[in-house]
């Protein structure tokens, strides 16, 4: 055995031409208790220095002036008759490794140095040049023990080559390497003479006082009992000559001869294709194949791991149960493996965003699972929430494709929530549920509440199961009602429920249920045969042809016939199929598109109307509106809700409506609710609207006799004796509004007042106004405020301040931005007010009329009278 005080004289040299990692290594190996330290920044001399000394290890630096490595170590080797030289060389450089190896070094170490790694190899080297001088001693002695035993082993020699397995045979009393076999060879990468002599622990087999104790004890065995019947067998690693361990199954067997020394037969045998596939077998059945993330399995098991710790630890741990929103939908468009491939890049930003001891799992699907172990903060939690959403920001990049995701997260606690596992990811599952439904991307913490919920979801279910069979489904109406005619132009059918014991339940509250359960298919086709049986009972009743939509489901095209389904209920009830519109979201229109484009092909080629619906909330892309066989687009109730004030949702609506016209498309508004919104979609060219400004949904008899009625939207305002010229005053002083309608009364405008914003863009979607004339210091926003989205929506109006605030920078910004006309300030002088109002029509004409001067003959007979004549 090498004994540490052994390792800690032996003579060591360092060469390195720089003094500062010479200082380094003297001061690591000293520090450490190597006694016989020498240094020298000469390559030169040391040749002879170790022919003098006879250093047990040269630590060798490769680059140096004057003589480099490679040369010391071609200088070394006659000085090592047995090739075996003592160099642990020293680069920067990787590829000079296999080149100082074939030079006879023995080892390496990397700049910069790693203190334990350089003490680790330095350590290994002196034990193999200690050992290696001390079996040279071995040899001499053994060569007499090996030549008497020569013709025995060779006996054994043939059978133990022949073998895959590798086969060791020790001396039982000393515990040294007699022989091994070319498997052995082949096994550890050594050739055969460096395995023998006392090497079983480099190699793995085991310590050399533990082998004697173990061929002790089968001694004793044999002479209680007899030979054993079957081997021992144990499992461990031996070390092959590159430090790589090689794990195998090994048995020993005493082999005792009379009057010789006994030897202990070992067997090993390579199980690492066994542990190989063992681990692949152990991670298949933990970890998810798809992102490497710990499955469902794991991931409960890491999390009752969790909970047993911070029982101890008063720890709080808090499990985050991520869905990524609306991923079936780019699944199903972009395909399986494009969805596969955005989950594995969604995965591997969740593990860089989140900490080193927090645990991520996939628990199938597109929902994953973190586990957190932190303080009683619950803003830690919040961050934590906000970190996995700041992930989706950045577009998925997916062969070529871009995809933006967004992520729902509930948030459950232990111990505040639940105690155990199961439990609290149920209900972490169940808070990211809520959080889908306030709208996606968005995340909400766990309440009792919501477990009644959960509960009520469950009750609902069952009970729609029942509903569909007990007929309890019925469809109401809401009328479409045509800008130029203002006469109803059609119907959209609105499923409802009256569910006994509740009343009348609206669709918002049970058809994501439908579409969860999947009944969404069963009630669909359902409507269909309803609105068509509808159609012809108005029909047979008297109210005429009414034209009737249908919202149809994405599903309807995945998992229904739609065709048939449609042809059928037209049949069976004798409806024409002109009567019958089809509605889709564009996500509906986007999955499986090419059989959605056979479908209704073949549906629009016997008279099936197809409206796009929720419009400009899906693809919203032109490349579908082309390759789609579409008849009408339905503006999205988020567009029209405040398309009066503003301007992002005026222009988004106004931008559908001109490109719809140009692809030769109709444009329906829904939602509408207010005079103002109808009058400006009007305005804006829209062709159809519905909303409870004319009508809320209706029962089918109600509906028939609002049909029969003859009811219609009212006529624009002033259509037939609204004036040519129209002044809007917006000011929310009382007597400032009627002392500006008494000074222009006499000019002959329409006036118009209003005391606030809001006001004012109501009055503005209602009248054609040419001028407005605003106070600057209004609550809630300024004139200039006012006016810069005045002139976004109506940008062909003449805008004036008229103001007493004497704080004149936003103004003029606003007249720099073309937001403002004029400036005027407050009090006013009378005739020069009306005369700049005079002015401001004039060049509203010249810009928006006939362009001719006012008094000219020919004029327009919009343009005003010529100053003079102005009374």
């Amino acid at each position: 055995m090498i004994s540490p005080n052994d390792i800690n004289y032996a003579r060591i040299l360092i060469v390195d031409d720089q003094p500062v990692n010479v200082e380094l290594l003297e001061y690591l190996l000293n520090s450490t208790g190597y006694k016989a330290v020498s240094a020298t920044t000469d390559p030169r001399v040391v040749a002879d220095w170790h022919a003098q000394h006879h250093y047990d290890l040269i630590i060798l630096d490769l680059q140096m002036p004057g003589m480099s490595g490679f040369e010391v170590m071609e200088a070394l080797k006659p000085l090592e008759p047995d090739g075996w030289l003592p160099v642990l060389v020293v680069t920067a450089q990787p590829d000079h490794k296999m080149r100082a190896f074939e030079a006879g070094a023995r080892d390496f170490i990397s700049k910069p140095f790693d203190p334990i790694e350089t003490l680790m190899r330095i350590r290994n080297m002196l034990e193999m040049r200690l050992l290696h001088a001390r079996e040279r001693s071995y040899n001499t002695r053994l060569e007499q023990t090996v030549r008497e035993r020569t013709a025995e082993l060779q006996r054994f020699r043939s059978a133990m080559d022949a073998t895959a397995d590798a086969i060791f045979l020790l001396d039982a009393d000393s515990a040294e390497v007699v022989d091994v076999n070319d498997g052995a060879c082949r096994m550890l990468g050594y050739p055969r003479t460096e395995m023998l002599g006392p090497s079983t622990s480099r190699l793995g087999l085991g310590a050399p006082a533990d082998l004697r104790a173990h061929a002790e004890r089968l001694a004793d065995y044999a002479a209680a009992v007899g030979p054993s019947r079957s081997p021992e067998l144990s499992e461990l690693e031996l070390m092959r000559r590159d430090l790589i361990a090689v794990p195998v199954e090994l048995y020993w067997q005493l082999l005792q001869r009379p009057d010789q020394p006994s030897v202990m037969l070992g067997v090993a045998r390579d199980i690492s294709e066994r542990r190989q596939a063992e681990e692949l077998l152990q991670h298949m059945a933990h970890y998810d194949s798809l992102t490497g993330l710990p499955n469902r399995t794991l991931f409960y098991k890491s999390l009752g791991d969790c909970i047993g710790l911070a029982q101890d630890k008063s720890w709080r741990i808090v499990v985050l149960f991520i869905g990524l929103d609306r991923f079936r939908s780019i699944n199903d468009t972009l395909g399986g493996a494009r969805g596969d491939e955005l989950l594995r890049q969604f995965s591997n930003r969740l593990v860089q965003r989140v900490r080193i001891r927090d645990t991520v799992g996939r628990l199938g699907g597109d929902e994953f699972a973190l586990i957190l172990t932190m303080s009683r903060d619950q803003q830690d939690a919040v961050n934590a929430a906000n970190e996995v959403r700041e992930a989706l920001r950045q577009p998925f990049e997916l062969d070529g494709h871009q995809a933006v995701l967004s992520a729902s997260i509930g948030i459950a606690m232990y111990p505040d929530d639940a105690t155990d596992p199961e439990t609290l990811i149920n209900y972490a599952e169940t808070a990211m549920e809520r959080a889908k439904q306030a709208g996606r991307d968005n995340y909400r913490f766990f309440t009792a509440g919501m477990n009644v919920q959960v509960l009520a979801r469950l009750d609902m279910e069952l009970a729609l199961r029942r509903a569909f069979d007990n007929q309890e489904l019925l469809l109401h109406f809401q009328p479409k009602v045509n800008l130029l005619t203002g006469a109803v132009a059609g119907v959209e059918s609105l499923l409802r429920w009256q569910r006994p014991g509740f009343g009348l339940v609206y669709p918002a509250e049970f058809v994501p249920v439908l579409e969860d359960t999947g009944l969404v298919v069963r009630v669909g086709a359902w409507i269909i045969d309803a609105a068509c049986k509808q159609i012809a009972t108005w029909q047979r009743d008297g109210v005429g042809p009414v034209r009737v939509a249908v919202n149809v489901a994405s599903r309807q095209f995945i998992e229904g016939d739609l065709e048939q389904e449609v042809r059928d209920a037209l049949a069976r009830h004798q409806v024409a199929p002109e009567l019958l519109e089809l509605e889709l979201t564009e996500t509906a229109l986007m999955s499986n598109a090419e059989r959605t484009i056979t479908v209704l092909k073949n549906l629009r080629a016997i008279g099936i109307k197809v409206a796009i619906d929720d419009f400009g909330t899906g693809y919203s892309s032109l490349a579908y509106l082309q390759r789609f066989p579409i008849d009408k687009l339905k503006i999205d109730i988020a567009f029209v809700r405040e398309i009066t004030t503003n301007p992002n949702d005026a222009a988004i609506a106004l931008a559908i409506i001109s490109m719809a016209h140009s692809l030769k498309l109709q444009v329906i508004a829904e939602g509408v609710e207010t005079r103002a919104q109808l009058e400006y979609l009007r305005r804006s060219r829209c062709d159809e609207i519905q909303g409870y400004f004319f009508s809320r949904p209706l029962p089918p008899q109600e509906l028939g006799e609002l049909v029969k009625s003859g009811r219609s939207v009212p006529p624009a305002p002033g259509t037939a004796s609204q004036p040519a010229q129209t002044l809007l005053i917006v000011d929310d002083d009382v007597n400032v509004l009627a002392s500006l309608h008494r000074l222009f009364r006499r000019d002959g405008y329409q006036i118009l007042t209003a005391a606030s914003p809001t006001e004012a863009f109501e009055l503005l979607a209602l009248h054609a106004v040419q001028v407005i004339v605003c106070d600057q210091r209004m609550p809630v926003m300024s004139g200039t405020e006012f006016l810069s989205k005045v002139k976004e929506m109506y940008p062909e109006t003449i805008r004036i301040i008229l103001s007493g605030y004497t704080g004149l920078e936003s103004v003029l910004d606003s007249i720099n931005r073309g937001a403002i006309y004029r400036f005027y300030t407050k009090p006013w002088d009378d005739t020069q007010l009306r005369d700049n109002i005079r002015l401001a029509f004039h060049h509203y004409w010249l810009m928006h009329g006939s362009g001719k001067l006012a008094g000219q003959p020919g004029e327009d007979v919009t343009a005003l009278p010529t100053l003079q004549d102005v009374k």
